[in-house]
Order: C-alpha cells, then sequence, then structure tokens
C-alpha cells in the first residue's frame, strides 16, 4: 500500500506505528473480546486506556498537580464559550489578542457572554508581526488574557509566552500542542482540540489551573463546568472514548520519539528546510510573516507569478505531497509540519519547491 505525503491542516497525518496498532486492535482490544468502541465507558478495561492517557500526557508535559487534565468534545470553537462561560465574572471581562482568525473568532464568541476587549491585533498589509507586548493594552482587572498560540490560516506562532502577571493566561494551542515545550504553569488555561498533534476529531483536551474551575455561570449548561468535568474525570456524559483512545497511544509514541524536547528539535530543523526553500527563492516565493512569528507547523506561501499556483499543486500530487493548497479564506499555499511528519518527507518538499521555482523563476 503507498501513503501520500499529508501536509493537510487537519485533520491531520498521525503516526504509522499508531495507526499499525489501531488496526491491529480493532477488533480485540488487548484480549478483551471487544473493539475499544465497543466498550463501557466505565468499563475497567476502559478506565485503564483513560488513566494511561491522562498519566502519559503529565508526564510528557509535566503537568503540576494543581492543574486538571479534562478530555472533552466540541472542538476548540466550543471552548471560545466555556472558557468566558467559566472564567468571566469577578474582573472586567476577558483581554484578547488578535493575530489570525482563529484567535478573532474566540474574541466575538466570548463577547456574546461579556466584555472581550482587543488588547492587541496585527494590522492588515505588510509584514504580519505579532504586536510586542509593550503596545498591548491589558486591564489589570481583567478576568484572563487570552491567545491562539499559533493561527493555522496566516502561520503566525507566538515563539515567546507573554508575562500577564496575576491575571491567568489563557491559550488555544490546537495546532501546535505537544509540538514544543512549554511551562503549563505559566498559563491558567490551555485547550486544544486534538485533530493536529494528537489523534482524531472529536476530542479537545483541556489543562486548567484548579482554583480556575468551579465558577460556571448559574445559566450556562452544566456540561460545561470544568469543576463538574474534572469531578467525574471527563464522564459527565460519554467521552469521545476512541479518539481519547487514539490520544492515548500517540502519547505513548512521543515518549518512544524521545518526549516533546526531541520533538520539538525535528519540529524546528522541518520548518528550517521549507522557509529556507522559500527564503532561496525570495523573488519567487513569498512568506507575509516576520521570521520571528513564523509558525513552525503551519508554513504559508504565495507563488509570485499568477496562474502558478494550479500547475504547482498538480505537480506536488504527482510526487505523492498532497493537502499543500492554503486556506480557501486566503489562497497561496500551506504546509502543515505537524509531529507526525517525517523529516525525510518535509525534504521531499523543499527539494520539489526548489525544482519548481528553478524551473519557472
Amino acid at each position: 500500500m503507498t501513503r501520500v505525503i499529508n501536509f493537510g491542516a487537519g485533520p491531520a497525518m498521525l503516526p504509522r506505528e499508531v495507526l499499525v496498532q489501531v488496526g491491529a486492535e480493532m477488533l480485540d482490544w488487548q484480549g478483551s473480546g471487544m473493539s475499544v468502541m465497543e466498550m463501557g465507558h466505565r468499563s475497567p478495561e476502559y478506565g485503564r486506556i483513560l488513566a494511561a492517557a491522562e498519566s502519559d500526557l503529565r508526564e510528557l508535559l509535566a503537568i503540576p498537580d494543581n492543574y486538571h487534565v479534562l478530555f472533552l468534545q466540541g472542538g476548540a470553537t466550543l471552548q471560545f464559550a466555556m472558557v468566558p462561560l467559566n472564567l468571566m465574572g469577578g474582573g472586567s471581562g476577558g483581554d484578547y489578542v488578535v493575530t489570525g482568525e482563529w484567535s478573532s473568532r474566540a474574541a466575538r464568541e466570548a463577547g456574546r457572554f461579556g466584555t472581550a476587549r482587543i488588547a492587541a491585533e496585527i494590522e492588515d498589509g505588510g509584514l504580519r508581526q505579532i504586536p510586542a507586548q509593550s503596545t498591548w493594552q491589558l486591564d489589570r482587572a481583567a478576568d484572563y488574557v487570552h491567545l491562539c498560540a499559533n493561527e493555522t490560516i496566516a502561520g503566525i506562532e507566538f515563539n515567546w509566552i507573554p508575562q500577564t502577571g496575576e491575571v491567568p493566561l489563557v491559550a488555544d494551542m490546537s495546532s501546535n500542542f505537544l509540538s514544543r515545550a512549554i511551562e503549563v504553569e505559566r498559563y491558567g488555561l490551555i485547550y486544544a482540540g486534538a485533530q493536529k498533534n494528537v489523534g482524531p476529531a472529536g476530542l479537545t483536551i483541556v489543562i486548567v489551573r484548579d482554583d480556575l474551575a468551579g465558577h460556571l455561570r448559574p445559566a450556562a449548561p452544566s456540561l460545561f463546568d470544568y469543576a463538574a468535568q474534572a469531578a467525574a474525570h471527563s464522564m459527565v456524559n460519554t467521552p469521545p472514548t476512541f479518539s481519547i483512545y487514539v490520544a492515548g497511544l500517540v502519547f505513548k509514541w512521543l515518549k518512544e520519539q524521545g518526549g516533546v524536547g526531541a520533538i520539538e528539535a525535528r519540529n524546528v530543523a522541518k520548518a528550517a528546510l521549507v522557509y529556507g526553500a522559500i527564503d532561496a527563492a525570495a523573488g519567487f516565493y513569498r512568506n507575509a510573516v516576520a521570521p520571528c512569528d513564523r509558525s513552525r507547523m503551519n508554513a504559508t506561501f504565495t507563488i509570485s507569478r499568477s496562474g502558478l499556483d494550479a500547475e504547482f499543486l498538480a505537480g506536488a500530487q504527482e510526487r505523492a505531497l498532497v493537502q499543500l493548497a492554503g486556506h480557501r479564506s486566503v489562497g497561496g499555499m500551506r504546509a502543515s509540519l505537524y509531529n507526525a511528519m517525517a523529516l525525510a518527507d518535509v525534504q521531499a518538499l523543499a527539494s520539489y519547491m526548489t525544482e519548481f521555482s528553478r524551473r519557472h523563476g
């Protein structure tokens, strides 16, 4: 069987080893005589799967004991509402740093439930760069400061952690979760959809400091209560059992790779290959993000000569390099370089980019 090299932004490729194990266990998980998809979520067998997934994730990120780890549903988009419904209340609302489409959507959704101030925003046009924190308009009385750690559409990533003092920092890490080492204790809450670096769509991971849980607004759905989810071990209702199982296998795979630090070094090398190809043909390819804010996960670029996009994509397809078209809202190209992508596969893309620019430049 021939597999393509999948640069899709998500749902994205999974480690081959994980897919092989999922296939081997599809009909019979470890002698249980049933698939994980058929298990009762409160059964002893599934209890072991859930406990192992949380334990391995805590180990990978060195998550402190005073943080809850939740395995929820609804995608990161539901967290756009759950965050303000749980965290807005005692302060002046949420401060939002808008660096792209996803942080913009988060701010708009939060505005339905309270005050969502735009503390900083990337200006349209020219080279796109995250504003220096010295220019942010932060409110010391805010309930939280929210950012999107990596914007998949624009290819912009925070390569630094803002200082927010006593105000909790909330981060949407959907597209760079587990791709780099982080200091969890610098954040009040982290959330991430699984379908980039963790597993299948349908699972959302939330890491929340325990003092920030338990403040859900009375009128909000009880299913949205972080404290209730923590007390029920993410089983207020039936959790996304199969997605959690696959995520658990990905966590074990990451440990076998040497952990998050080792995978981060690999991701740095992969991103350098693509951006190197872009910069080496600067008159032909263009990346519109300041080098300091370029995303390691989603390298975006355009071709300066009009009419070549379709030919570029067709040539890539012939080489089994697929899903390279940029987001429909911006066009151009986008290469998503998530954890499961091998260095050799990225080298194949970089070589094709160089070949294509020489042929048409």
